[in-house]
């Protein structure tokens, strides 16, 4: 292994593959990147079910879980992030969205120059393959494939023909001119296999004499010079190993692990910093905090539908059954990423952007899919796309296998569970119209709920996340921001954060997406030229 690079990428996820494969392009620059995790290949990342299996468990997963969350009822909500190279677009659901203008046009205002929706859609359409549309809004020459759903199943229909018994508009493109209305989403797939960010930008480059990537190499911790990075240490097996970097550290490590590898290093809030012993290198109190993420409620219904998945006998047959077209023309069942179909709406006609996503579902989801139903059936997620919320990351112990402590204080702000019932109660409606509940057998979950009061506490008893944290390390130039506009480390030299935690706010919509915008947004800060 060599030992000196002019970057080192901390994370091989959505940002960090990204980076390396467009930072490599230049055959006189050397990179590094450096991933917890493994080589993000392999049947159950590639076949899109697959991700049934890793979603709840260590597999490709670094399985987190919460603090006690108050607005809860006090349960430690889950918290899946994906742990190999491609990171959580490895394990997610695939679902193309890039949120709404105006979430980036707030961006702008708050001081953030350069991030507007005008600034950040040439980098969407940059990153983008789109096998469909091509038009202002999408792009058809990037690395990342974005495909139309392969599975054919008339449960999409089934959806889309409740949300017009409720009046809702159909779309067929959630990131063109209108956001608002129901559709089929588009997928992170290529010929009917996941496209993660490790298959767009990473692998096809992996013969580069300039690229180095590192498996299993947990960072310690960043190394510092005074007030520059200089470089990074790691474990790899049973050695301790030390990078050198002649120009920038890029951390990509997450809305998680960016901020906790930060207070590792000794940047943070001085006084989280010295309570676990660790050397103050630079004092800066917005590390951690502004955690933000999607609250979600689902609603679970049994079918006597042979179209959902299922672990009934019938189920368990037409899926190995399907296993036989999916080897043959990669579509069907095993093509499927659950969430196929849903919705963007406003739980008050007054408001200017959609503030709930749904997310129909295949299949019955229960705790995460931890809590399993011998039956089949389907699902349908509500989520508030702007809590008011703020959470916090913090260290648990200064040894950095020790996972973070994870705060996102879901439903603390009483308007977010206001703002939920809402959503619940649109939700429900789309749930009873007559297109949805010719197919359902029994509600799983809300068949007593009726009062305001009950959809107060049942949505208490059973919200999580939908997998969307972001902000622990905003981008801002007020004292509370962790890095400028340029994604660099506040008051420190040659370190930028370059991932969701980033995020000022929460977009409305999926998060995978805006990740790898960023990141292409920042190789051209990075070079200090634009290629859009």
């Amino acid at each position: 292994m060599e030992n000196e690079f002019d970057y080192l990428i901390i994370g091989g996820g959505s940002a960090g593959c990204a980076l390396a494969g467009r930072l490599s392009e230049d055959p006189d620059t050397r990179v590094c990147l450096l991933e917890a995790g493994g080589s993000g290949d392999g049947l159950l990342v590639n076949v899109p079910a697959g991700a049934v299996a890793m979603l709840s468990k260590p597999v490709n997963n670094w399985v987190m879980e919460t603090v006690p969350q108050k607005g809860l009822n006090g349960r430690q909500g889950f918290q899946p992030r994906g742990k190999c190279l491609g990171g959580s677009s490895a394990i997610n659901a695939m679902v193309y969205i890039r949120g709404h203008r105006e979430d980036y046009d707030q961006w702008a205002a708050l001081g953030n120059d350069g991030w507007a929706y005008q600034d950040v859609l040439p980098y969407f359409r940059l990153s983008e393959h789109n096998e469909r549309i091509n038009n202002d809004y999408h792009g058809t020459d990037g690395p990342l494939w974005v495909s139309d759903s392969r599975t054919g199943n008339p449960f999409q229909g089934y959806f889309l023909d409740a949300a017009r018994e409720c009046d809702i508009p159909i779309t067929d493109d959630f990131n063109g001119a209108e956001q608002e209305g129901a559709g089929v989403f588009q997928v992170t797939q290529k010929d009917g296999e996941r496209w993660s960010s490790a298959r767009a930008y990473l692998f096809p480059h992996l013969q580069r004499r300039n690229l180095q990537v590192e498996t299993k190499a947990q960072v310690q911790r960043i190394l510092f010079e005074g007030k520059r990075a200089v470089g990074v240490e790691f474990k790899q097996g049973k050695q301790l190993r030390t990078l050198r970097v002649r120009k920038e550290v890029l951390l990509s490590a997450g809305a998680f692990q960016s901020p906790q590898l930060l207070m590792l290093s000794g940047v943070g809030d001085e006084q989280e910093l010295k309570k676990h012993g660790i050397p103050v290198v630079h004092h800066l109190p917005g590390v951690g905090k502004n955690l933000q993420d999607h609250p979600d409620f689902i609603f679970g219904y049994t079918t006597q539908s042979p179209a959902t998945f299922g672990f009934s006998p019938g189920g368990i047959w037409r899926a190995l059954k399907a296993m036989v077209t999916y080897r043959k023309e990669r579509r069907g069942l095993w093509a499927s990423n659950f969430a196929e179909a849903g919705a963007f709406l406003k739980t008050d006609p007054q408001l200017t952007a959609p503030d709930i996503q749904l997310h129909m579902v295949t299949a019955l989801v229960d705790d995460h899919g931890r809590k399993l139903h011998f039956t089949q059936g389907y699902s349908c997620h509500v989520c508030l796309l702007r809590p008011r919320s703020r959470g916090s990351v913090q260290l648990a112990s200064g040894n950095p296998d020790d996972l973070p402590l994870i705060d996102p204080a879901f439903l603390e702000d009483p308007q977010d569970l206001e703002d939920m019932v809402a959503g619940y109660k649109i939700t429900r409606d789309i749930m009873q119209a007559p297109s949805m509940k010719r197919w359902m057998k029994k509600d799983m979950f809300t068949a007593n709920v009726n009062s305001d009061d009950e959809i107060r506490e049942v949505i208490k008893q059973r919200s999580d996340t939908v997998y969307h944290p972001v902000g622990s390390c905003k981008m801002g130039t007020d004292d509370s921001a962790v890095v400028d506009p340029q994604l660099r480390v506040h008051g420190l030299e040659g370190l930028r954060v370059i991932d969701a935690s980033i995020m000022p706010t929460l977009i409305g919509g999926n998060t995978n997406a805006p990740v790898m915008m960023i990141a292409e947004k920042a190789v051209d800060m990075i070079r200090g030229r634009s290629r859009v």
